[in-house]
């Protein structure tokens, strides 16, 4: 660790030491990036994504009832249904003519399991291929949730949930003829492939379940916006970064804390993933135009030449803003420039700018190109240091 380094640590140690943190103080260290020692990252993110407050003398008791308030959470969304699931249809009682599995009423209890699971089953597809390249998701977590894992607590746990949909789901099916064919569950039925299911000890809990957890949770209490792929892109290096905390009483927290960490960063971002608003000024099509606007006014040669080559910002903007970049780099990447967006008090306005940033850095690629090149470029981002784009994103917005 070179001299500077134990510097920049000792400073932020400084400005995480007072009783009332100075926030434009910790905005500008964070900029240039957090260290990961000490667990100093994951207590910035945890402070400039609005969840921690300044004042330090209020963390304890505010962090006692968020966590409290997660707990609640679990049992209400997740625990309670899943006993009353448990004992649905074990009694006739339970099938009545007001309330059975058909009943097209919207708030038939049945009604609401069903559409549930349909977004439970979305979001367990793709919280189990969030980060592949890497084994921390498949591993088991340390600190795993003693409330859903209680053998006292008799319910239908999520991962039941899944299993039995998936199940009624590969048993039954149609063929074109309209005849439902049923087959055997115990027929070479493989629900669970051995590299993406794999069944841990009793008692245990892969991080991706966690991951799963905190969407599901997300999607009962904003059903306006429920779940939509790529939230799980989103969430996924926050809880990373907390379940990594070399502080093991932050990391005990980490599922409760990147809960209201997410839900946070979710209602600036959650336009992008409104499909209604896509067309208005907050929604994601006016944010990629903003990118080509940008652009031509930094290098109108650039912007004429994608212009001319038909490629529209939507082609690859889309991911790049909706997911915060988190597809275009390896994770310890996008971890470093999320130090930078989420530092930025404008933290949206400076996406753009990386995003033009980005353009501009391989312009002499692209100039070159046909559209089959540049395309490939674009969908998959040659350059690696990440360094290089947030100091030319810092240029671009110190010169306008």
């Amino acid at each position: 660790m070179t001299t500077a380094y134990k510097n920049r640590i000792q400073e932020f140690k400084v400005a995480l030491s007072e009783e009332n943190i100075n926030l434009k103080t910790l905005r500008e260290l964070c900029f240039s990036g957090i260290p990961f020692e000490g667990g100093i990252r994951a207590l910035c993110w945890k402070i400039l994504l609005n969840y921690l407050p300044l004042d330090q003398t209020l963390w304890e008791s505010f962090l006692k009832k968020q966590r409290e308030v997660y707990t609640q959470f679990l049992r209400e969304m997740i625990i309670q249904p899943g006993i009353a699931k448990a004992n649905m249809g074990l009694s006739r009682e339970d099938v009545t003519m007001e309330d059975h599995p058909l009943n097209p009423n919207p708030d038939s209890r049945w009604n609401n399991y069903f559409k549930d699971n349909e977004i439970l089953l979305q979001i367990d597809k793709d919280v189990r291929r969030l980060y592949p390249d890497m084994a921390f998701f498949q591993r088991p977590t340390q600190y795993p949730c003693q409330l859903i894992l209680d053998p006292q607590n008799d319910y239908e746990t999520l991962r039941r949930r899944v299993e039995q949909t998936t199940l009624k789901s590969q048993t039954v099916n149609r063929n074109r003829s309209g005849v439902t064919n049923v087959s055997s569950p115990g027929k070479s039925l493989n629900l669970y492939p051995s590299n993406e299911y794999e069944v841990l000890p009793s008692g245990s809990e892969a991080h991706w379940e966690v991951v799963e957890r905190i969407l599901f949770i997300y999607a009962k209490l904003n059903p306006g916006i429920a779940y939509v792929q790529g939230m799980n892109e989103v969430v996924g290096p926050i809880y990373y970064t907390f379940a990594t905390d070399p502080n093991s009483q932050w990391k005990e927290h980490a599922e409760a804390d990147t809960f209201f960490c997410f839900t946070n960063l979710m209602s600036e971002n959650r336009d992008n993933f409104i499909k209604s608003l896509d067309d208005s000024q907050c929604g994601i099509t006016y944010k990629m135009e903003s990118v080509y606007s940008m652009l031509r006014e930094r290098d109108l040669e650039l912007y004429l030449k994608l212009e001319e080559q038909n490629i529209k910002p939507q082609y690859f903007t889309f991911r790049w803003l909706t997911l915060l970049l988190s597809q275009e780099f390896l994770l310890p990447d996008v971890i470093r420039i999320w130090d930078t967006l989420f530092s930025d008090q404008d933290r949206f306005h400076l996406l753009i700018l990386v995003c033009c940033a980005m353009l501009i850095l391989i312009r002499d690629s692209l100039l070159a190109g046909d559209f089959t090149v540049n395309m490939r470029l674009l969908q998959d981002y040659p350059i690696s240091d990440v360094n290089t784009i947030l100091i030319k994103a810092k240029d671009l917005r110190d010169t306008s």
